[in-house]
């Protein structure tokens, strides 16, 4: 389990780097499939930096799931991601767009 655990992680701190380097535009959800309009209302800037960060935030807590975690600590784990993903998200959809 900790092997599938180091390899997740280490791929969302990969993408994290790619995004807040703005390499990374076409792997955030729903910005690359938006039409040229609806892009120029995005501070991508700000944008990146909410995702890359909640990704950040996230690939560490996986490591507090291993085959000793009993079920309420790994469902306050998956509490705790949906809600800072859920933060992220009215985040992205107020400060990272333009006035």
């Amino acid at each position: 389990m900790l092997t599938t655990q180091i390899i997740v992680a280490a791929i969302l701190v990969v993408i994290a780097i790619v995004i807040l380097a703005g390499k990374g535009d076409w792997l955030i959800a729903g910005y690359n499939t938006a039409s040229e309009e609806e892009k120029a209302k995005v501070n991508v800037k700000r944008l990146r930096i909410v995702i890359g960060t909640l990704l950040l935030v996230i690939a560490p807590l996986l490591f507090l799931l291993d085959d000793q975690t009993d079920k309420p600590t790994a469902l306050c784990v998956a509490e705790i991601i949906i809600v800072l993903t859920a933060v992220a998200l009215i985040i992205a959809n107020t400060w990272a767009m333009k006035k």
